[in-house]
């Protein structure tokens, strides 16, 4: 017979302790209260259990049990020191009890003056999960701005006593917003929890880790070896989400682009902190995204500089401070000009000519680029259709462009209100395109095709998966990227890698254009390929609009000639 059921099988019949008999006109009440009430006697065995305390243990009776017993009988937790602060003087104590089934028990015990004791428990279930509700992210279960903020407070304070630094880590999900904008909310909430669950997978006990919201989220590293246990993790966590992702039946590629700050070198406070990481962070990106950044003086100074760059950015179109300029290719064979590409350039009323290497990936990051991006092709068609020799024009297209799924109505209306055919205008897209939703992406390019466009991959050579995109769609022209142009009289590997690109497109009955031609050698290298179009600053640096129809006329001049 064990402790807990002797009262139960037993005749044996309960004694109330004559101390404990004043509580009579008080035990009348406690069958009705809501939390569970045990009375115990000065041996601490339970006298008296109301109501709710008897469905609290059902099915064992507690009358008769230690504390001890009763908990174990059940599989409750927590309730082993009970008597702990009692058994030192003090008159009240509270404690939490978890029960098997996972509610939780605010418990009170307390002395009574008649002898005894009485214990009173609170089902505090539904408060504490609210609690951990909110101090948790809803998608992902990762903690929230909120816990993060007050955790490294906690953290910094307990550093400040032991001179160990501590690392806040911010990482920002590279591409996600086109996952998002493709395959919608759902597929990118589902993307977010099992990005959340790789960040599980690789923190460490007493690391905590957060959601900021949207795509961003942050790491407190304490206790580690700094900075290496932050530059072991930053690494790690850049391989990782970089990995491909299976969502839905879909295969989807993102990465992550990661900033550290440190105490106490970078701050001693969390706003600091914070601060300086973003700060990291958008070097990071800055720097290519897919990596990792510390904070560094003076990433305040040139963040302020950015944002106002930004700010011009926004403003530039509509204070005309954007101009178009056109860059001939040439035919090395004819020595005609078969066409031109169409350049957009900034002139910054303060800091003057302003990169287009710097400019548009600003424009890209910040959503301008679809407003520059139809204006150009604007532009370029107008004045396409005003020139003298029905050459085609270019104009590079952003992966951007084709996200808000209106580049084909934006292709049709340039084309209409310049009155330029089809086939004189070429869009030059990037692999940057292809990367995610191919799909839609393909179905898009034959829309293009049917306007009479022609559709050339640019940039050919620099992404990992380009012969799948030759073999997925039939591009009119691949244009062989200035990396594997430069110096190609002095490097073996690259000729071959050329010859072998201009051959295949050959093959497949596409044209194949050099870029960034600038030495005789390079053209006499790029002639032995057979690649016989050609761009670049030998041939012909970008001119002004005004200044094509003259160069197309000299050029119709020497052909009568």
């Amino acid at each position: 017979m064990t402790e807990c059921n002797r009262f139960r099988d037993s005749t044996l019949v309960l004694t109330i302790n004559p101390a404990v008999q004043t509580l009579e006109p008080r035990r009348a009440a406690l069958p009705e209260m809501a939390a569970a009430v045990l009375i115990l006697d000065e041996e601490r065995l339970v006298e008296y259990a109301n109501a709710s305390a008897e469905t609290l243990f059902d099915p064992v009776n507690p009358a008769g049990c230690s504390l001890p017993a009763l908990f174990a009988s059940c599989g409750a937790t927590g309730g082993d020191r009970i008597f702990d602060a009692v058994d030192i003087g003090s008159a009240r104590t509270a404690f939490r009890i978890g029960l098997s089934d996972g509610r939780l028990l605010d418990a009170t015990v307390r002395s009574l003056s008649s002898g005894g004791f009485v214990l009173s428990m609170d089902d505090v279930t539904s408060y504490v999960r609210q609690a951990e509700l909110a101090e948790r992210d809803s998608l992902t279960g990762l903690a929230n701005r909120s816990i993060l903020r007050s955790r490294l407070v906690e953290r910094l304070d307990a550093a400040a006593l032991t001179n160990q630094r501590t690392a806040i880590i911010y990482v920002d999900l590279d591409r996600f917003k086109e996952v998002n904008d493709a395959l919608g909310h759902p597929a990118g909430d589902a993307l977010l929890r099992k990005v959340a669950d790789r960040f599980r997978s690789v923190i460490r006990e007493g690391d905590i880790v957060a959601r900021l919201g949207g795509d961003e989220f942050a790491i407190i590293q304490a206790d580690r070896a700094q900075p290496a246990a932050a530059t072991a993790l930053a690494a790690r966590l850049v391989d990782l989400i970089g990995r491909t992702y299976a969502v839905d039946g879909q295969l989807l590629n993102i990465g992550a682009s990661v900033g550290i700050a440190m105490s106490p070198d970078d701050g001693l406070d969390p706003d600091t902190l914070f601060k300086n990481a973003d700060l990291a962070l958008y070097r990071a990106k800055a720097d290519g995204r897919a990596c990792y950044r510390f904070f560094e003086a003076g990433m305040d100074r040139r963040m302020q500089q950015r944002r106002a760059l930004e700010m011009d950015l926004r403003s530039a179109l509509a204070l005309k401070q954007l101009s178009v300029v056109y860059q001939p290719q040439y035919n090395i064979t004819t020595g005609g000009i078969v066409g031109f590409e169409a350049l957009v350039r900034w002139c910054h009323p303060i800091h003057g000519d302003i990169s287009p290497t710097e400019f548009i990936p600003l424009a890209e990051e910040i959503g301008v680029i679809v407003q520059i991006g139809a204006w150009v092709l604007r532009t370029a068609c107008t004045a396409a259709a005003s020139w003298p020799l029905p050459v085609p024009v270019a104009v590079n297209v952003s992966p951007i462009q084709f996200r808000g799924g209106k580049i084909v109505e934006t292709v049709v209306s340039a084309l209409a209100r310049a009155g330029l055919p089809g086939y004189r205008l070429e869009l030059e897209i990037t692999e940057g395109v292809l990367l995610d939703n191919t799909d839609d992406v393909l179905k898009t390019l034959s829309e293009l095709s049917e306007t009479g466009a022609q559709i050339a991959l640019d940039d050919f050579g620099t992404g990992y998966s380009s012969l799948s995109y030759l073999r997925k769609f039939a591009f009119n022209k691949l244009k062989i990227d200035r990396s594997f142009v430069e110096d190609l009289d002095a490097h073996a590997d690259r000729r071959a890698i050329f010859g072998t690109v201009v051959n295949l497109a050959n093959i497949l009955g596409m044209q194949t254009v050099a870029e960034g031609v600038e030495s005789e050698a390079e053209l006499a290298s790029v002639r032995a390929e057979g690649c016989r179009v050609v761009q670049g600053f030998l041939t012909g640096r970008p001119i002004a609009s005004g200044a094509v129809p003259d160069l197309l006329n000299s050029m119709l001049k020497k052909e009568l000639v």
